[in-house]
């Protein structure tokens, strides 16, 4: 199982300073959408740069042009760039066909998808690398979680990885880590604690200890 952090609500001063306590105890470091609404791809480059020993993730949220935009956040370091599970097969396909080109990787996000296991079927058919079940903020605010979702996915995927993500603390670490992801997505459960490096080697090491 591996950890990725999801910085949000950063500047990329913010976002730099942030990894630059927590790389050590990061598997992979995500570029969130409203970051890269308000800072563009260049986000992701500065990131990458600072920490070229770290992987990279994109939160683009593609829904069409799906080539072209991996292209695009891959020429400026992105590792992997995420795709939105509700997209048409021909995005996803044209996501996962130009993501092979450049030896990177896509994670598929299954937010808003009604069908969670006839969805993930088709996408692992598809190719992705990773199908990630994530609970929006909107959702988290009135008590929803993704561990249902989870199962329901591992139960049906055959070669994609498997991601987690939306509202994972310390105390909900035990739940998620027993249903077994390939990767734990984690945001304010890190970025929003006093120490930071702490949470980070906390989340880190449940993890580890599987």
């Amino acid at each position: 199982m591996k950890l990725q952090l999801a910085l949000d609500l950063v500047n990329i001063p913010q976002a730099i300073e942030v990894v630059s306590q927590v790389q050590e105890y990061v598997d992979i470091v995500e570029i969130g959408t409203p970051v890269v609404i308000n800072e563009g791809l260049r986000a992701v480059k500065e990131v990458k740069e600072a920490f070229p020993n770290t992987k990279v993730l994109a939160d683009l949220k593609i829904m069409d042009a799906a080539g072209y935009e991996v292209s695009q956040a891959t020429s400026f370091g992105a590792d992997i760039v995420t795709i939105l599970a509700v997209a048409e097969d021909e995005s996803i396909k044209g996501a996962v066909a130009e993501a092979k080109k450049q030896g990177k990787e896509i994670l598929v996000d299954m937010i808003a998808v009604k069908d969670i296991k006839t969805r993930a079927q088709e996408l692992d058919e598809l190719g992705v690398d990773y199908i990630c079940v994530h609970t929006g903020y909107d959702l988290q605010a009135v008590g929803k979680n993704s561990f249902d979702d989870l199962k329901a996915i591992k139960s049906v995927v055959k070669q994609a990885k498997t991601a987690v993500a939306g509202g994972i603390k310390l105390d909900t670490l035990s739940e998620v880590i027993a249903a077994q992801p390939d990767l734990i997505i984690v945001g304010g459960g890190i970025t929003g604690q006093e120490n930071i490096k702490e949470a980070a080697s906390q989340f880190k090491e449940l993890i580890a200890q599987g």
